[in-house]
């Protein structure tokens, strides 16, 4: 498994000093799309966590279309509020500093940002993540040796796309899921299995590219659930 030291976090300022040209690209209801299957775990009452750019969109459907018959993609979150993103990076980071009182801030926001992104750079504000695994047609969820969202303290690294240790089925089908989404023009964020996004400015700085393509942006009622 890679180390921190090995793996470029949200909380490095490379992420952060990437410009954004953000193309004004709309967002689109991924529910409208039979082919992709989506969880409510975290579902709003606008429907928000279904949405991403168009872009986005359409590589998802590329990477479902690259699956083996009978497997599907399970999405659980994709746009978050920024309002919500910054109550998850704060609550996080509250437990992390209460847990570890000798380190200093500077420690607490690197690794926090192993889980949640600052608001200033994150992916799911932009429109431009999601986080996802893989299902039967049924819905029931692939062995992936932990649960989606399942923090470094909890699964004892084992969220680490590379982590070490996990089960023969479960490392297999993160192979797959990885392999259709890189085929796809995504990338992931090696500390979660589950996450991969596409224009945003991790995935800039992954890729090469000279700007990310979306900046963060707040969903209204009236979007959301009908973008």
């Amino acid at each position: 498994m890679e180390t921190l030291t090995e793996i470029t976090l949200m909380s490095d300022a490379r992420v952060a000093g990437i410009p954004v040209a953000d193309t004004g690209e709309s967002f689109v209801d991924l529910r409208s799309h039979a082919e992709l299957m989506l969880d409510d775990r975290l579902a709003d009452p606008l429907g928000a966590y279904a949405h991403v750019r168009a872009t986005v969109a359409t590589r998802l459907l590329e990477a479902q279309s690259l699956l083996p018959d009978g497997l599907r993609l399970l999405v659980v979150e994709a746009y978050r509020p920024p309002a919500l993103q910054r109550r998850y990076f704060g609550d996080y980071s509250e437990e992390l500093a209460r847990h570890n009182p000798e380190q200093p801030q500077s420690w607490v926001k690197e690794q926090a940002s192993r889980y949640v992104a600052p608001l200033n750079v994150a992916p799911h504000v932009a429109g431009a993540a999601v986080d996802l695994t893989l299902c039967d047609p049924d819905g029931t969820e692939l062995a992936m040796g932990t649960e989606v969202n399942a923090t470094p303290e909890e699964s004892g690294g084992a969220c680490y796309t590379e982590a070490p240790g996990i089960p023969a089925d479960a490392q297999r089908n993160r192979e797959l899921l990885s392999k259709v989404l890189i085929a796809a023009g995504l990338v992931n964020y090696p500390t979660e299995w589950w996450h991969w996004s596409y224009g945003d400015r991790y995935w800039a700085l992954q890729t090469g590219a000279p700007a990310a393509l979306h900046d963060a942006i707040t969903l209204i009622q009236e979007t959301a659930g009908h973008a």
